[in-house]
């Protein structure tokens, strides 16, 4: 199976990439202009490519307000993990690559 790259997810790739994925997928919450974020991004693209068993993918909170509406995003970096469509996992701020991957179970 091969590496899979950081996926930029939007309200028109959501349903087909999270909601139908085989594999958990995590989602990073972020934005630009968010200091922390900048910190936890390089961490998310290195699991990102060393992992086949998850699927990763950003979300920008200002490009895609209605999907920060709907996981109710309150700070960011917010990482959630999604298995079957559903958020099993929930988490802001910055985290270590070992709490990540606790996380999504790897």
């Amino acid at each position: 199976m091969k590496k899979m790259a950081v996926i930029t997810i939007t309200k028109d790739n959501f349903a087909q990439e999270v909601m139908q994925s085989p594999v958990p997928v995590l989602l990073d919450f972020w934005a630009p202009w968010c200091g922390p974020c900048r910190m936890i991004s390089p961490i998310v693209d290195e699991i990102a490519e060393e992992t086949t068993a998850a699927k990763i993918g950003k979300i920008n909170v200002d490009d895609e307000p209605e999907l920060a509406a709907q996981f109710r995003v309150m700070s960011i970096p917010m990482l959630v993990v999604m298995e079957k469509g559903e958020a099993v996992s929930v988490s802001n701020g910055v985290k270590s690559k070992a709490a990540i991957l606790e996380m999504l179970g790897l």
